[in-house]
C-alpha cells in the first residue's frame, strides 16, 4: 500500500479541482479520512481472514462499489441539508474519489496481492502494468526506518510531484477562465 502520507497527497490534488467554497477544514479532513478508510481492512490480519478473502486486505473496502458508496455516505452524514443537492452530490462525489484513489494507489504498489476493484462482483486481485510505488509496511513502528525515508521520497516522486502538476494545472485553468 501506499502511505498515508501518499494518500493524502492524493486527497490534495482531487480537492483542488472542487470550487473554493467547497474547500473548509471539515472537506479537506474528511477527504483524507476516506483515503485511509479502505485499509480498515487489516484488521482482518488479526482476525485470521485470509489475504484475498473477499473482507481480506484489499478486498471489497478497496472496490470501486465501496467508494462511490462510502462517497455518498459521508456526504449524507457530514453534510445532510445538501444531500439532494448538487452541491451534495458534488461532495459524495469528492469523498468516493478520494476513497478510490487509495485502491488506485495500491494497485501502482510493488507488493501485495492486487485490488479487488470490481468486488462483490468479481473479487480477481489487479495490479496496474506500471507499478514504480515502493510497497509501505502496515504499521507506524516499521515505517519509522530508513525503508520509511526510502518510501517518502519514492511517493514524493511518484505521487507528490504528479498531484503538484495536477493541482498547478487546475490553479492555471481556473485564472485563465476567470479573465
Amino acid at each position: 500500500m501506499a502511505s498515508i502520507f501518499g494518500h493524502a497527497m492524493a486527497t490534495m490534488a482531487i480537492g483542488s479541482s472542487f470550487p473554493k467554497e467547497f474547500r473548509s477544514f471539515k472537506f479537506w479532513l474528511l477527504g483524507i479520512g476516506c483515503t485511509m478508510v479502505p485499509d480498515a481492512d487489516v484488521i482482518g490480519f488479526k482476525l485470521h481472514i485470509a489475504y484475498n478473502s473477499f473482507w481480506g486486505h484489499r478486498g471489497f473496502t478497496h472496490s470501486i462499489l465501496f467508494a462511490i458508496l462510502w462517497g455518498m455516505s459521508m456526504s449524507f452524514i457530514f453534510y445532510p441539508k445538501l444531500s439532494f443537492s448538487l452541491k451534495g452530490i458534488l461532495f459524495s462525489i469528492f469523498f468516493a474519489f478520494c476513497t478510490l484513489s487509495h485502491g488506485i494507489l495500491d494497485a501502482m504498489t510493488t507488493g501485495g496481492l492486487g485490488v479487488a476493484f470490481f468486488s462483490p462482483f468479481d473479487d480477481t486481485r489487479h495490479f496496474f502494468p506500471w507499478r514504480p510505488i515502493e510497497v509501505s509496511p502496515i504499521g507506524a513502528r516499521k515505517f519509522i526506518s530508513m525503508r520509511g525515508l526510502s518510501i517518502l521520497i519514492n511517493e514524493g516522486i511518484w505521487i507528490g510531484v504528479p498531484s503538484l502538476i495536477y493541482t498547478t494545472l487546475v490553479m492555471l485553468l481556473r485564472k485563465n477562465t476567470n479573465h
